[in-house]
């Protein structure tokens, strides 16, 4: 079985669906094989497809997933508890577990109504101007006085949540070149109830729904000096794409090396991902990452503790290992023409110059089941600057307020099958993949527009394209 188009019908493609400038690009690499994550692609397409581990690793590390996978699903407490390994809850948090808010290992999803957001949540910053230069290094944001860098909507006992999140959309038609009108949902976020002094006038914010956890090992494989040689930040080539990295904080070197992990690729390794994660997200303190979010002015050790630290560095292991043992499921009806011709736009209209389908990882790579694997993730984890829609104004590290790590698209068509609420791009505001397309700007611009251009079957067959990866 192939993918591999006819030439002539690779030529058809580029003829009728590239747009200015597309014609030149480099030649677009197909996938082959379903085995999107190597040799550790799993068979599960139901709601468990993100859950399992990698197919490839070994009997006697399946102890070690199980066990990172219940420290991962199951809530941790306040303390004191009897549950000693799994207490010292908050005392300001988002959630009580990891799997409140990657529901099922996958995405999370924006709040109904007046439901309280636990899968996604805020980022909170000021502007550099003024911040300590350390701070800056080691944080890449400067925190808001009596809130920090995330908002905490919820509390243990006897403490009081930082606020409320309010979310509320307003409805965007899109009229596309044959006359179909798409509506997109813009969102606007308010914060009620602000529990710890007024917040200032020139608050940043940033929502962020929880990513899916697929293939973050295989990710983490990838050499550093590959990702950043794909960089182009002054479009050099001319071709219109002129993707960055950014630099970030390295807690466990205590040097600035490439981010890869996070909306804005904030963060460098799978391992300070997740404690930061504990920190923000639950009040959890690690070796790694020893301060919550809590800021002094919250006077957050009045109340109990779960030790020092509260995650042990035994259960730090086991959560970062299951995170990074997370398996690819296969990619799915490859021969189906629909598919096929699908994926022939996807090349045509430039979505792999940023979404780059194929990586090699390293025969050297840190575990036998991660090393010599050639996955299929179509992302080049470089930030692009997305357009003012999608802009959030609050800059990361080297990231600015218009700019997103391209976000791996392997599995994104089981994403609803694993939780059938989740929405796509940061914010969950896409409830389709069509409208996250539509929602593109800046760097993917000219993508978009010939996009909008196709008749409406090929605009199916894309689609068709994305739902079998």
């Amino acid at each position: 079985m192939t993918l591999l188009p006819s030439p002539a019908r690779t030529l058809l493609a580029f003829l009728v669906l590239s747009g200015p400038g597309l014609a030149n690009a480099a030649p677009p690499l197909i996938q082959d094989t379903p085995l999107s994550g190597g040799d550790g692609t799993v068979q599960q397409f139901d709601h468990n497809a993100y859950s399992l581990p990698l197919g490839n690793m070994p009997m006697t590390d399946r102890l070690d997933f199980s066990v990172g996978n219940s420290f991962f699903r199951n809530p941790w407490v306040e303390a004191p508890a009897s549950t000693e390994a799994r207490d010292g809850l908050g005392p300001l948090l988002n959630t009580n577990s990891c799997q409140g808010c990657h529901i099922k290992d996958g995405r999370g999803h924006p709040p109904s109504g007046d439901e309280r957001a636990v899968s996604l949540f805020l980022r909170l910053s000021l502007p550099p101007d003024g911040a300590d230069d350390d701070t800056l290094t080691r944080l890449g944001v400067h925190p808001v006085p009596g809130y920090g860098r995330q908002l905490q909507t919820a509390a243990i006992t006897g403490a009081e949540p930082e606020g409320k999140m309010r979310l509320h959309y307003t409805e965007r038609d899109v009229r596309l070149d044959d006359g179909e009108i798409v509506s997109l949902r813009e969102p606007h976020y308010t914060i009620d109830s602000p529990a710890y002094g007024p917040l200032p006038d020139d608050l940043q914010v940033s929502p962020r729904v929880a990513p899916p956890m697929i293939g973050l090992g295989l990710l983490e494989a990838l050499p550093a000096d590959v990702i950043e040689a794909a960089a182009d930040p002054d479009d050099t080539d001319g071709d219109g794409i002129s993707g960055r990295v950014n630099r970030v904080w390295d807690e466990r070197r205590g040097d600035t090396v490439l981010g890869r992990f996070g909306w804005k690729a904030g963060e460098p390794s799978i391992e300070q991902q997740s404690l930061h994660a504990f920190a923000g997200d639950m009040g959890l303190t690690s070796n790694l990452v020893p301060g919550t979010d809590c800021m002094p002015s919250q006077a957050c050790d009045r109340f109990p503790h779960g030790g020092t630290p509260e995650v042990s560095d035994k259960i730090a292991r086991f959560v970062t290992f299951y995170a990074g043992s997370l398996a690819v499921p296969a990619r799915r009806d490859m021969d189906d023409p629909d598919v096929q011709a699908g994926a022939d736009a996807f090349n045509a209209l430039g979505c792999a110059a940023c979404h780059t389908p194929r990586h090699e990882t390293p025969p050297d790579a840190s575990r036998a089941a991660l090393a010599d694997q050639t996955i299929w993730p179509y992302s080049d984890l470089l930030l692009h600057d997305m357009g003012e829609a999608l802009a959030d104004g609050r800059p990361e590290f080297e990231a600015s307020g218009r700019e997103w790590r391209t976000p791996p698209l392997w599995g994104i068509g089981l994403a609803q099958a694993v939780n059938p609420r989740a929405g796509f791009l940061h914010d969950g505001r896409a409830r389709t993949l069509e409208e996250a397309i539509l929602w593109h700007g800046g760097e993917a611009r000219a993508s978009v527009d010939a996009y909008r251009a196709l008749p409406a079957r090929r605009r199916t067959e894309l689609i068709r394209f994305l739902e079998s990866l």
